[in-house]
């Protein structure tokens, strides 16, 4: 069963089992963390669900489409392993995968 390692921007970290089939966003909403605002919903529009993504198989995760890409480009605090956790579907692979909100800015 795969499982999320959250940590808020607070440092506050929570294990949480993760659903297959709904994406990451969906994962850390239902589990109740209010720290991650994903004002869209998921629909690729606000980056406000950015997130660094810690996975031990990279390749598991679908690929930066130009939209999210753009998206993140935007943001004062990209990094290499930023993601949009609303395009991050969890699959039964993954295993766990540390997942740390970013402050909104």
């Amino acid at each position: 069963m795969p499982s999320l390692l959250v940590t808020t921007p607070s440092g506050k970290r929570q294990q949480l089992e993760a659903t297959i089939g709904i994406s990451i966003m969906e994962n850390i909403r239902n589990a109740g963390v209010v720290e991650l605002a994903a004002l869209c919903g998921g629909c690729r529009c606000c980056a406000t669900c950015h997130v660094y993504v810690e996975i031990e198989r990279p390749d598991l995760l679908p690929p930066i489409s130009d939209e999210e890409n753009d998206l993140l480009d935007a943001l004062d605090h990209r990094r290499d392993n930023s993601r949009l956790s609303c395009q991050l579907v969890v699959t039964a692979e993954m295993g766990t995968v540390s997942v740390e909100i970013v402050p909104e800015t």
